[in-house]
């Protein structure tokens, strides 16, 4: 059973430590989320498009720089230069970022409660960090291991 454990977390490493990274970006950036629409909006659960706009803006900037170290160190164990790899991570999360707000202007537009909508957003903007990082972003690491 441990030799099976070990040998699943060494084929599916790099996916588990992305979902367990995801998950604790997830709640740093909610935690910003809710903290900032409880300090500037009284904590509405429908909020009007400018707050909507500025919620996901703060939620996508608390993410995206906790993010970035976590992926960066535990999931993608890169060693790039951050110089080089930061302005690729968060051009890649510009384009979540766009997402993230169409997803939830459309969802709390049509009636759908912030916090339904804001767990929807992230499910896909996870899916779609993960295909950016992979692809765009550390990718380096991996072209240099398999010339090795």
């Amino acid at each position: 059973m441990i030799n099976r454990i070990k040998e699943l977390w060494r084929k599916y490493e790099e996916i588990i430590a992305y979902l367990i990274v995801g998950g604790l970006t997830t709640v740093v950036s909610w935690a910003a989320k809710f903290l900032a629409n409880a300090i500037f909006f009284g904590n509405t659960m429908y909020p009007t498009p400018v707050e909507n706009f500025i919620l996901s803006t703060i939620n996508w900037t608390a993410g995206v720089i906790f993010a970035y170290f976590t992926n960066r160190r535990f999931v993608f164990k890169s060693h790039e230069p951050m110089l080089k790899e930061a302005p690729k991570f968060v051009l890649s999360r510009v384009s979540t970022w766009v997402l993230d707000i169409v997803v939830m202007q459309v969802l709390t537009a049509i009636g759908v409660h912030l916090i339904i909508a804001t767990v929807i957003s992230a499910v896909l903007v996870i899916i779609a960090n993960y295909v950016f990082s992979k692809l765009f972003v550390f990718n380096d690491k991996k072209e240099k291991d398999n010339v090795k």
